[in-house]
Order: C-alpha cells, then sequence, then structure tokens
C-alpha cells in the first residue's frame, strides 16, 4: 500500500483550530485527512479517534446513527485536552459506498437492522479497513492513541495492522429516537462495548430557514 502525503494547512472550527493534512491512497484514488492539535510526536499516547467517512451523520445531521455525533464529540474532546489527532477516512457506510448505503437504508425503512440491510446486499457487516492508518500516523510521528471507539473489533484490526492501542475510550453520545435500535443492533450483533442507558441524549439542532 502507498499512502501519499500531500499536503497541510489550517482548519479552524468551533472547537478549536487544527492542523489538517491531507493524504491520497495511490492504489484506490481515495482521500483521506487527519486532523492534528498540540504536539502529538512527543512519544506520549494520543488521545485520538479513526473515523470512517458518514455523509449522512457528519455533513447532512442524519439522526440515522451516531456517526456525527461522535464526530463532533471527539473534536470537542480533543480540543479540550489541547491535544490529539483524528484520522478521517473516506470509507462510507462500514466500506460500501454512498449509494449502496441509501439501498441499506431502503431495506431498513423496511424492516431490516443495519447487519441485515448490508448482508441483503451481498456485502459483510462491515468492510472497513484500517491498514491506511498505519503510514499516516507515522507521517504525523504518532506512537500510540489512547482511541475513542466502542467498537472492539476496530481496535483489534488496528493492532493488527501495527496501530499501537494504549487504550480504549468509550465515546456514548446522541441517542435518540431514530438511532435506538442502530445502536442496539451496534451492541448485540457487532459487539460494540456499550449500553444504552450509557448514552447522552443527542442535542436539538435549530436550524434558521431564511426565506
Amino acid at each position: 500500500m502507498t499512502i501519499r502525503f500531500i499536503a497541510a494547512s489550517r482548519l479552524p472550527t468551533p472547537w478549536a483550530t487544527f492542523t489538517m493534512h491531507g493524504f491520497e491512497d495511490e492504489a484506490t484514488g481515495k482521500d483521506h485527512i487527519a486532523l492534528t492539535l498540540g504536539d502529538v510526536t512527543d512519544g506520549q499516547p494520543v488521545l485520538g479517534r479513526v473515523h470512517s467517512e458518514c455523509l449522512t451523520g457528519d455533513a447532512l445531521f442524519s439522526m440515522r446513527c451516531d456517526c456525527g455525533y461522535q464526530l463532533q464529540e471527539a473534536l470537542k474532546r480533543i480540543a479540550d485536552e489541547g491535544r490529539g489527532v483524528l484520522l478521517y477516512l473516506r470509507q462510507e457506510g462500514r466500506g460500501i459506498g454512498l449509494l449502496n448505503k441509501i439501498r441499506a437504508y431502503h431495506l431498513q425503512d423496511e424492516g431490516a437492522d443495519t447487519v441485515e440491510a448490508n448482508e441483503r446486499l451481498g456485502f459483510e457487516a462491515d468492510m472497513r479497513r484500517y491498514d491506511l492508518c498505519v503510514p499516516m500516523l507515522e507521517h504525523l510521528g504518532v506512537a500510540s492513541l489512547k482511541l475513542m471507539t466502542n467498537n472492539p473489533r476496530k481496535v483489534e484490526a488496528l493492532t493488527r495492522d501495527g496501530v499501537a492501542i494504549a487504550e480504549r475510550l468509550p465515546i456514548t453520545t446522541g441517542l435518540n429516537a431514530h438511532n435506538e435500535q442502530y445502536l442496539s443492533t451496534k451492541a448485540g450483533k457487532l459487539g460494540h462495548m456499550m449500553a444504552l442507558d450509557d448514552f447522552t441524549q443527542a442535542s436539538d439542532i435549530d436550524i434558521e430557514r431564511k426565506r
């Protein structure tokens, strides 16, 4: 695999001004980014998250999942700590792509859960890969992560691919009436280490409609 660093720039956000690092996967042509804050090169474990793209949750405010909530919570925690890294990987829909994700959502509208929908479309429940994190973290000088995730499979996959995980930190936010079954399925069928009682409720987002 060849992950090529392209460029870096400042990225002001509501939480902090991060440095955004752009990478290209030359094998697939996909672009991935990393956001860093503070000194992540001192050899100490770095607070971090490996976040897979979710256009519907991250950008369109979907309440069907907890992805957007997790992304914002991770950036907030990194800002509060003053140091950290977030890898944003372009592998939508647990690796099946955006259009297939919409097809999966249609099946969920008809009663399938998130795992059943992927399988009915001929995909595995989770097709994401994490080996591309290794060269990205090496370029950034990150030695090990305090990883914000509820997914033990992600920890296992990253560890197997060569990422040192010093600690796993739960990230339980964004529960609402639209994603309760989705979260229950992640816990029950995908083994995510969480309970709905641990979650904070999603905050209402007030969007001003301009006429």
